[in-house]
């Protein structure tokens, strides 16, 4: 992970945690914007050769990062997302409940 950035980006009613290694992009987490106050993720893609190696973890906890920032909720539909709030208790705190 360590030459690899991670951003974020939205548009209206989307938003995106990219991944990118020397400005190729290696991986994308989406997440529909549902309200001022929650998203939902839905979808994340890791280029194979990366798997393993923390980038869809890194995109995950960019959001997160966001969510705690401007108080938002996240429902992970996403089945990536949902086995990381899963597995990590301490990431809970964004869950919507």
């Amino acid at each position: 992970m360590d030459n690899i950035e991670i951003q974020l980006k939205e548009d209206e009613s989307k938003g995106y945690s990219i991944a990118k290694e020397n400005n190729k992009l290696v991986g994308m987490m989406t997440y529909s914007i549902a309200g001022e106050e929650l998203i939902i993720i839905d979808h994340t893609e890791v280029e194979p050769k990366y798997n393993g190696k923390g980038v869809g973890r890194g995109m995950l906890y960019k959001i997160i990062e966001m969510a705690r920032e401007k108080n938002i909720k996240i429902i992970p539909l996403c089945p990536f997302a949902s086995s990381m709030f899963k597995k990590n208790e301490e990431i809970r705190d964004v869950l919507k409940s």
